[in-house]
C-alpha cells in the first residue's frame, strides 16, 4: 500500500495523499470496516484509472469534438442519406 502511494505522490505531486485515499474509497462509503486487501485493491484501482484518463494536451481537440458534438444531427442526416 505504501508503495502505491509513494508511486501517485511521484506521479500526481498535486494531488495530497488524503485525495488520493478519500477518491480511491469514494465507492465504499463507510470505509472504516474494510480490510486491507480492499483498500489495497481500492487503491490499485483508482491508480489504474489515473493513468488510463489522457490529458489533452490543448483545447483544441476538445472543441472540436464539442463542436462535432453540435453538428451531430447534421453528419448522422449525411449518414442515412448516403452521402457519407
Amino acid at each position: 500500500m505504501l508503495k502505491v502511494l509513494q508511486e501517485l505522490q511521484h506521479g500526481y505531486p498535486t494531488y495530497n495523499i488524503g485525495r488520493h485515499i478519500s477518491t480511491a474509497l469514494a465507492d465504499y462509503g463507510d470505509f472504516w470496516g474494510i480490510s486491507d486487501k480492499e483498500f489495497f485493491f481500492a487503491l490499485k484501482k483508482y491508480k489504474s484509472q489515473l493513468e488510463m484518463d489522457v490529458p489533452h494536451s490543448d483545447d483544441k481537440e476538445i472543441d472540436d469534438i464539442i463542436k462535432q458534438a453540435m453538428d451531430l444531427d447534421n453528419i448522422l442526416k449525411e449518414e442515412d442519406n448516403g452521402d457519407y
